[in-house]
């Protein structure tokens, strides 16, 4: 299986056409969203975890799972995806691995949507 990409161009692409001549002004203002509240949420995985509320932990991910998804972050969609599907039906005895691979995977998208919106 194939690593997903970091950046699925045609998302980005697809929110320029939303906003067409603006210079890419709703793109850096919807990618400083992403980048201001992931880490919000990344905070929010770590506190559920370590209280052990997994319906927290699993609303987290989702929340995740659907910022990435709008704009084209493709791996980090696939984690947070994993997330949370394990924390829904398994709990979260096995979850702190795939947090930290969550976690790198945060960190490519935010260094590809820089090179991106420049």
């Amino acid at each position: 299986m194939s690593t997903p990409v970091v950046i699925d161009l045609a998302a980005i692409e697809n929110l320029r056409a939303l906003n067409p001549g603006d210079q890419d002004a709703f793109l850096r203002e919807i990618t400083g969203i992403f980048l201001e509240d992931t880490p919000q949420r990344i905070a929010e995985l770590e506190q559920a975890l370590a209280a052990g509320d997994a319906a927290r932990f699993s609303r987290a991910a989702h929340s995740i799972k659907g910022s990435s998804a709008n704009l084209g972050a493709t791996a980090l969609r696939a984690v947070a995806e994993q997330l949370e599907r394990q924390s829904h039906k398994e709990g979260l005895g096995g979850v702190a691995p795939l947090l930290g691979n969550l976690k790198v995977e945060f960190s490519r998208a935010q260094a590809e949507l820089g090179r991106i919106i420049g």
